[in-house]
């Protein structure tokens, strides 16, 4: 056989079966991974219903055909149509028959169907090797390949052996395989391209809901309380000086929550008095998202950054004129406070950046850990120092209490504060030896069960 370009070049000699796939669809899928495909040094047949239309659209060097002469000449096909078009395939059983087909089809919404689309598709041609894959990929992503875009393709079929030949063009491609196990994974795989952030919902919902809480906290006691008790419209300050106070407060709140369900897991396996038992579902899910918190929290620091960098060229900050003898121990307060500050953001912007996966894979874990776990709590406490020094003595005047309520920065100390001091109980001598035997594999009365597993697993 021979391949004829459809630019009108002379024929090449087609390479073997081996080295060759099938693409069914010329859609805009279907024409990136063939492109994609070619790149790659693979023979690509693309399989049309109407072949002779279709070759303009379609990458130079590939041929096309009608889908059973395609079907024909691959043992490996992509099916980049969509499940209301598998109907054609029927036809073409015989040709198919131990044929590895992968179906990259997704659906527009969860359950649409009663069953997976590549069970659909193993239904219709029982005779071939159906492998679900490369469907969480966009046309996009095999455009601009796997430097620009997600490296990771999950994969799953019934046939090891399909499997592997799938796998193996996607590693040619420049992707990461992931075998999920069976065919019955594929309604998961099909839903993956479905879900929006669904890392993020549980974080943007504290965030919004605590930047909601915060913001009407202080509009009460800051713009309404003036208005009421003194008749001065402030109502100005909301854009800037309002916003710059909830920021902040957001920012060291999140942050707090980035490392509390460490805390509260250590304390559980400390109270256990072992590692093999698993801890409750909210826990769970709360330490799973807690790169996206911090994300936020460094997100919120830097408004509170630009919102503070912004208050010298104000009108308000402009008009009001202040005349006051130099005091020394305000000047240390409000280096030590703006010091602080930085210091903390600066240890910020190294926790957000370490967490990229491209700056993370070329950390080791023990790296890794330092940066995200040591200099994440020295982040925590440098940042809770800053806010105890803005509050400074304040909390000792009434007039601070408006309508009896405490300012937004003392209530943010809170969490942050109980952190601290439980990170302090773990890192004393006599509780960080034991959690440490504990996660070594030690477990609590396991001497007097069985003396001889008394020892942790690594010396």
């Amino acid at each position: 056989q021979h391949r004829v370009s459809t630019m009108g070049f002379p024929a090449v000699p087609a390479p073997p079966e081996s080295e060759r796939v099938c693409v069914f669809g010329t859609g805009d899928l279907g024409r990136s991974l063939g492109l994609r495909l070619l790149q790659a040094g693979y023979g690509v047949v693309f399989g049309s219903r109407r072949p002779h239309s279709s070759s303009s659209l379609l990458p130079h060097g590939a041929q096309v055909l009608g889908h059973a002469a395609a079907a024909q000449s691959a043992h490996l096909i992509f099916i980049a149509v969509q499940r209301e078009h598998y109907d054609f395939l029927v036809p073409l059983a015989n040709q198919l028959k131990g044929k590895v087909l992968v179906d990259l089809s997704n659906n527009l919404k969860k359950n649409q169907y009663p069953e997976a689309n590549a069970e659909y598709l193993q239904s219709l041609v029982p005779g071939a090797e159906v492998v679900k894959g490369f469907n969480t990929l966009s046309a996009w992503s095999l455009q601009n390949g796997p430097s620009d875009a997600n490296r990771q393709v999950y994969i799953c079929g019934e046939s090891v052996e399909a499997k592997q030949a799938v796998i193996a063009v996607a590693i040619k491609l420049g992707f990461s395989a992931l075998d999920r196990g069976f065919l019955s994974v594929a309604r998961e795989l099909e839903d993956f391209p479905l879900q929006l952030f669904p890392q993020w919902r549980l974080p943007l919902r504290i965030a919004i809901g605590l930047s909601a809480a915060f913001f009407f906290y202080l509009l009460i006691r800051d713009i309404i309380y003036a208005y009421v008790t003194q008749s001065k419209d402030i109502s100005f300050r909301i854009m800037v000086s309002l916003a710059n106070k909830v920021c902040p407060i957001v920012s060291l709140i999140m942050l707090s929550l980035c490392y509390l369900p460490g805390v509260l897991a250590s304390f559980l396996q400390l109270y256990r008095g072992t590692k093999y038992r698993r801890f409750p579902d909210w826990l769970d899910r709360w330490m799973l998202c807690r790169k996206q918190l911090g994300l936020l929290a460094l997100g919120f620091a830097f408004l509170h950054v630009l919102y503070t960098l912004i208050i010298p060229i104000r009108y308000y900050v402009w008009f009001k004129n202040r005349t006051t003898q130099f005091d020394m121990t305000t000047a240390w307060r409000g280096d030590s406070y703006l010091s602080l500050g930085i210091l903390g953001f600066g240890l910020y912007v190294l926790l957000g950046i370490t967490s990229l996966p491209s700056v993370s894979n070329a950390l080791s874990w023990r790296e890794f850990s330092f940066i995200q776990s040591k200099l994440g709590h020295l982040t925590l406490l440098l940042c809770t120092a800053h806010t105890y020094l803005y509050g400074w003595n304040r909390f000792l005047s009434s007039s601070t209490y408006k309508w009896y309520t405490p300012p937004g920065y003392m209530l943010c100390l809170v969490l942050p504060s109980v952190v601290l001091l439980l990170k302090l109980l773990l890192i004393t001598p006599c509780v960080d030896r034991t959690i440490t035997r504990i996660r070594q594999g030690w477990e609590r009365g396991a001497d007097q069960r069985n003396p001889k597993d008394s020892q942790p697993l690594i010396p």
